[in-house]
């Protein structure tokens, strides 16, 4: 997967433009990302640490190493907002860390209840209000992994976040809706012919 970051933002951005879904995504997504990791701190430490490397919160069990990969990932990609997003996901990370192992199971399925709601409402915010699949049934990895990314550009752009940047990505993304949209409406009439070729046949 390219580092690209416009590349990757137009990919995800077309599949998220209606307003109200992109709210339903600030919200859900960041939940969905870290219940997941908190399903994640379940396993045991995963690399023998020295005492002195070791934190307390985030031992380095699957969680850990999952929340620092897509930190490091999200830093390659733009430094600056990489950078204030990855002390937020190892924050999250720690925290989940601390519910498992305080709470066990009780925390688990609190955890398991807004990780499902929050997928179920992803999905109704594509279907009643992008009127788009989602993007993760055309490519899973960009889709899973641009997500959070995306959603934290979004807010830092609703701030005045390299306005430039956000002015390019709005018209190219305008652009590819337009082709969706172009593309369903020639579809059915396409259709229409093939069928009518076939019954004269």
């Amino acid at each position: 997967m390219s580092l690209n970051l416009e590349k990757q933002l137009l990919f995800y951005g077309s599949y998220h433009h209606d307003p109200v879904n992109v709210a339903i995504h600030i919200i859900c997504v960041p939940l969905i990302l870290l219940t997941a990791f908190m399903f994640l701190t379940n396993t045991p430490s995963l690399i023998p640490l020295p005492d002195i490397l070791l934190l307390k919160e985030l031992p380095p069990n699957a969680g850990t190493i999952a929340a620092t990969l897509y930190s490091t990932l999200y830093v390659l990609m733009e430094p600056v907002a990489g950078g204030f997003l990855a002390p937020l996901l190892m924050a999250g990370t720690a925290l989940g860390n601390y519910l498992t192992s305080r709470f066990g199971s009780t925390a688990n399925y609190w955890a398991l209840g807004v990780h499902v709601v929050s997928w179920l409402a992803q999905f109704v915010g594509h279907g009643v209000f992008e009127k788009r699949a989602p993007a993760l049934l055309d490519n899973l990895v960009q889709a899973v992994f641009l997500a959070p990314f995306f959603v934290w550009l979004e807010v830092l752009f609703y701030f005045g976040y390299r306005p430039d940047l956000k002015k390019r990505l709005d018209a190219a993304v305008s652009k590819e809706i337009a082709k969706f949209r172009l593309s369903k409406e020639t579809r059915p009439a396409a259709n229409g012919a093939a069928n009518g070729v076939q019954k004269d046949l």
